[in-house]
């Protein structure tokens, strides 16, 4: 590998791996875990989510270097749904067969290969893009079994994380990611952005996690408390909400997967923007 490939690799593998982190700590969250409490995850705990994340680095870096200056293809959709599935497998061994970051897996991993085509030099219009046409290549090799979001999806005629993938990942596009940026602009800290992020995509998103614990009532509940708690800026009752959430068994755990992405191509355009500085200043000088 050479020293470009194997530096940006590693640089997207650890950007990916703190966007998970990130999005695990922040704190409060209505029905997933953070560092105040498990949500409505009696099997999970913020140290167990930790440990799930950084196990997934090489298979992040591994993504990213099979992926380095070359265009989507089938064969590449192959090639990193191959590393993505032993990536799941070491994941099952760190949490003990608990499923802590498989759509993560799915979603991270994508865009971590589309910024690889890039050298990193793509925008973030262009990762999304790169990584809806790989993600509409299909999968030959993809063993035939049944996944709750993948039987969600089919009842209630949902796009669950697959489509949202081949549809360029729309709902980070539209609201999650402005969000973050627009409430980063007003002079808010970096966790009201990351909230008011999750928040629109709760608010949003048909979340087939939500669909599979509570279906279509508990997830146009979830929908409507989010976007009520957007309009009224009052996020005191983030802890309250976090009650019901659990109360009710809701989890948002689609919608946290898509915020860990928001944050990770967040990370990748600002290294774009370092990496163009520095190609400035080398010319100048």
């Amino acid at each position: 590998m050479n020293n470009e490939k194997q530096f940006f690799s590693q640089y997207a593998a650890r950007a990916a791996v703190l966007s998970l982190i990130e999005e695990v700590e922040l704190t409060p969250k209505p029905g997933l875990v953070d560092s105040a409490n498990t949500g409505s995850h009696s099997d999970l705990t913020i140290h167990l989510m930790r440990k799930s994340a950084e196990s997934l680095k090489d298979t992040f870096t591994e993504m990213a270097s099979v992926s380095y200056g070359i265009s989507p293809s089938q064969t590449l959709r192959e090639e990193i749904a191959e590393i993505g599935r032993k990536g799941e497998k070491i994941m099952y061994e760190v949490t003990g067969g608990i499923n802590t970051h498989k759509g993560a897996i799915w979603a991270l991993g994508l865009l971590v290969s589309a910024a690889a085509m890039g050298k990193g030099s793509y925008t973030i219009g262009k990762i999304v893009t790169k990584a809806g046409e790989t993600a509409r290549f299909p999968d030959r090799y993809c063993p035939i079994v049944k996944t709750n979001g993948g039987r969600v999806a089919i009842k209630y005629g949902v796009n669950g994380a697959k489509g949202e993938a081949q549809q360029d990942f729309p709902h980070i596009m539209r609201f999650s990611l402005p969000m973050l940026k627009r409430v980063r602009s007003q002079g808010r800290s970096e966790g009201d952005a990351q909230l008011h992020a999750l928040l629109a995509l709760i608010a949003h998103l048909d979340d087939t996690c939500i669909l599979h614990r509570g279906g279509a009532e508990a997830l146009s509940f979830a929908k409507n408390q989010a976007a009520s708690l957007l309009n009224s800026g009052n996020f005191s009752e983030l802890e309250n909400l976090n009650d019901e959430f659990t109360r009710r068994n809701i989890s948002p755990g689609g919608s946290a997967d898509l915020l860990a992405a928001t944050l990770f191509l967040d990370k990748i355009q600002a290294n774009k923007a370092v990496n163009e500085f520095r190609k400035e200043y080398e010319y100048i000088h």
